[in-house]
Parts: C-alpha cells; sequence; structure tokens
C-alpha cells in the first residue's frame, strides 16, 4: 500500500517526489529495452548460433540502470522491503519516528559511502578509456559505472524528501 499518497501534502517533499517520479517514469523505458534486448540475443543465440557478447553486457547495464534509479523511487513510494512485523501496527507518530531515524542513521550513510566510493570508481574508468574486457564488448565503462553516483543523489533526494515530509508530520501531529 502506498503511504505517500494518503498523506497531507509537504509542498517541499511533493516538489522532490514529483521530479523523482518524472526521472523515474523515463528511466523505467529502459526496461522495455532491455526486454527487446534479451529477446534479440535469444533469437541470435538459439536461432542462429551467433550470440553477441555486446548484447550480453547490455542487459546486464539495463538492469542495472533500471535498479540504481529504481531505488529512489521505491524509497519515495515507500515500496522497499522492511520488515514489516511491527511497522504495521505503530501509529502514525511512531511511524514517522522510525522512518526519521532510519533515513538518518541509515539511509543516508549508505548513500554517502556509496556515492563518495564510486567517485573514483568513476573517475579512474574514464581516465583510463575502460572498455570491456571482451574485444567485441561494450566501449566507455565508465558511462555504466556513472550511474552509480548519478543514482546516489536521485536516492539521496527520495530520502531527503522523505526526512522532510516525516519532519513535518511529525511536528504538524498530523494522524
Amino acid at each position: 500500500m502506498n503511504d505517500i499518497k494518503m498523506q497531507p501534502s509537504v509542498p517541499i517533499a511533493d516538489a522532490i517526489d514529483h521530479f523523482i517520479k518524472k526521472v523515474s517514469h523515463s528511466m523505467a523505458w529502459v526496461y522495455v529495452l532491455l526486454i527487446l534486448v534479451i529477446i534479440t540475443q535469444v533469437f541470435l543465440r538459439k536461432g542462429f548460433a551467433n550470440g553477441q557478447i555486446w548484447l550480453e553486457e547490455l542487459e546486464w547495464h539495463l538492469y542495472a540502470i533500471g535498479v540504481m534509479f529504481g531505488l529512489a523511487y521505491a524509497q519515495m513510494n515507500n515500496a522497499h522491503v522492511r520488515v514489516d512485523l511491527f511497522y504495521s501496527n505503530f501509529s502514525r507518530k511512531t511511524k514517522h519516528i522510525v522512518d526519521i531515524v532510519a533515513v538518518l542513521f541509515f539511509a543516508l550513510p549508505f548513500i554517502y559511502i556509496i556515492f563518495i566510493h564510486s567517485l573514483d570508481f568513476v573517475a579512474d574508468a574514464w581516465r583510463t578509456g575502460e572498455t570491456s574486457e571482451s574485444p567485441s564488448g561494450l566501449p566507455y565503462r565508465w558511462l555504466i559505472k556513472a550511474a552509480i553516483p548519478t543514482s546516489m543523489i536521485f536516492f539521496a533526494l527520495s530520502c531527503i524528501s522523505r526526512l522532510i515530509r516525516d519532519t513535518t508530520l511529525l511536528m504538524r501531529g498530523t494522524k
């Protein structure tokens, strides 16, 4: 169930969520492309015994992009995996507190660590012109690696939106 749509409006958080939703809906098209690439690869491999390494690598890259950018959307819609054994029975106030603590002490530090360490990862790949190890693989490996810090920015925005929303609603005492 999507709790965000049932909560009162918080303009700043709503604006951030709207931006994330637009970007996420655009990025979701990567799954359509992924399906087409998989079908093409299977058709070539099974029909003509001619699988292409670059198509296989493209599958991995498209899947990674979908998952990484999907993090922000899942966070925004409260659709992420959580242990709901206790949470579902909490009062609205307690849920806001739990979400604030989770964002501050778990999500944002995780995002920070991934973001900071991914910058050198991307820079090294770009500086060296890293490509696939396979001769027929994809060039520009730095491009897929650049999706890591970029997706972490979107994930951080969704967490900040959640933090703003929960803090505001907690202070308002909204049921």
